[in-house]
């Protein structure tokens, strides 16, 4: 076997699973109440005729399956019951050995588009994990819309991504590639050229790699700085977050920590030339890192705080500021906070330098998303609002702050409210989003309709807010 040139695989297979290469595959599923989108990738045949074979799930009292003969790498199954687990596989036709794993799926009422569905109980991303994650967006020079998402688990492996691509904005999805090893990363554009820049798994080593056909093959990962192994050691951990250019660099957040270290995690800043290679890692710099201080004025008081997942943007003052979430575990107050740090343009490998905590109604307990509209001057920001204060890690209610400079945050629309579902079960959060002209495009991980908890998603969720800046 020769060594990696690349980073995609379609899709990937580990090595202690080769009876699976050269096989079909599902890539991707996409329920709603009633039925459910079934995409095939099957690289290394000709055929394009599949069967496909389905039925409810029911253990030992199954009932049979239900066969249907394809044309073509998509389909859509319809007439199923509501609220329902179905299993499904496909195998080429003319050739029954050839077959795909058996996937799960269930369907019910999902918010907006779905991207990309996993079920809790399937174990066909095993190696990497069984839940969807860290949802990314760019809008590709030709105009198609690339989604990336991660698979993770509570300290499992957590070291894949899955792409996605939209022609007709959003409506419909198609699946591009599996990324390996590749975890919490943001999806950019930087002088014609498509980057994905995350780590290899959590609190790991920072990477980055590049596409020159709009994600399609992938230069091989590059690491950019060594961190950790896992979620129990200390590494870097980035999520999906903003890429500002400003004054000829790029610049982005990055944490470093784990949960199980007494300090948590704390912030620093990555940051590169906007004109030099990027895939050199010599010109790359990553600051020192600030740990939160509970002696900050404004500090929550008692239990333990963490600052992380922060967007960096230049505020009406010209300070270049970075938002963080504060991770804020029992102490008073227990959420809508966010800790402003101030970075030194000319000396980003300083450390963030304190700037305040300030009121933010999104800051509860996850991250919240913040761009600057270049049109409109504005600052905007999406995450999750608690509305009931019993509950101050609630993730059922999505709200879209406006800013006039950068500091003062109010609520500018509710986009997703689920605020009565039990917030230990349903979950909306992480989202990513673009200013896409008069709209925003936004990409959010969504736990709902079984999935195995509020946290865990099961999938990826895709939603339009029009004409954004009348609101």
């Amino acid at each position: 076997m020769k060594g990696i040139t690349g980073w995609q695989y379609r899709p990937f297979v580990p090595m202690e699973r080769p009876a699976e290469r050269g096989q079909p595959a599902i890539c991707r599923l996409a329920p709603d109440e009633t039925s459910v989108e079934v995409e095939i990738v099957d690289d290394s045949a000709e055929s394009t005729t599949y069967t496909l074979h389905v039925r409810p799930r029911g253990g030992d009292d199954a009932e049979p399956w239900t066969i249907m003969d394809l044309d073509g790498l998509n389909t859509r199954v319809d007439g199923l019951r509501r609220e329902q687990d179905y299993e499904l596989f496909v195998t080429r036709q003319g050739d029954p050995q050839a077959r795909s794993r058996t996937r799960l799926v269930r369907t019910g009422a999902y918010p907006d588009h779905v991207v990309n569905y996993a079920h809790p109980e399937d174990d066909v991303y095993g190696f990497s994990g069984r839940y969807l994650c860290d949802p990314a967006l760019v809008r590709l020079p030709s105009g198609a819309l690339l989604a990336g998402m991660s698979v993770f688990e509570g300290h499992g492996p957590q070291n894949l991504s899955l792409l996605f691509r939209s022609d007709d904005d959003g409506d419909s999805w198609r699946y591009v590639c599996d990324l390996f090893p590749a975890y919490w990363g943001t999806l950019f554009l930087n002088r014609g050229v498509l980057y994905f820049l995350g780590t290899h798994t959590e609190n790991g080593h920072v990477l980055i790699g590049a596409s020159h056909d709009e994600g399609r093959t992938w230069t091989a990962p590059t690491i950019l700085f060594v961190g950790g192994g896992g979620p129990d050691t200390c590494g870097y951990q980035r999520q999906p977050m903003p890429i500002l250019e400003h004054q000829g660099r790029l610049i982005t957040s990055v944490d470093y920590g784990s949960w199980k270290s007494p300090t948590c995690y704390g912030i620093g800043t990555l940051s590169v030339d906007a004109d030099a290679d990027l895939l050199d890692p010599a010109n790359w710099t990553v600051s020192e890192i600030t740990y939160f201080d509970p002696d900050w004025p404004g500090a929550p008081v008692g239990g333990n705080v963490s600052v992380l997942e922060g967007s960096v943007y230049v505020a009406s003052d010209g300070r270049l500021v970075n938002l963080t979430r504060m991770q804020i575990r029992g102490a008073e107050p227990a959420h809508s906070l966010a800790c402003l740090f101030e970075l030194d343009p000319d000396d980003l490998e300083s450390a963030p330098r304190f700037l305040k905590i300030i009121d933010m109604p999104t800051g509860a307990n996850s991250r919240t998303h913040v761009l600057r509209d270049e049109v409109s001057g504005r600052y905007w920001a999406i995450g999750n609002l608690v509305t009931n204060d019993a509950t101050p890690h609630m993730r059922t209610v999505v709200g879209l702050c406006v800013s006039d400079d950068g500091y003062g945050w109010r609520v500018a629309k509710i986009v997703l409210d689920y605020r009565d579902e039990d917030p230990a079960r349903v979950g909306l959060q992480y989202t990513s989003f673009i200013v896409d002209g008069d709209d925003i495009l936004h990409l959010t991980r969504t736990s709902i309709n079984g999935a195995h908890n509020f946290h865990d998603a099961n999938c990826q969720t895709f939603g339009v807010v029009t004409n954004f800046r009348s609101l």
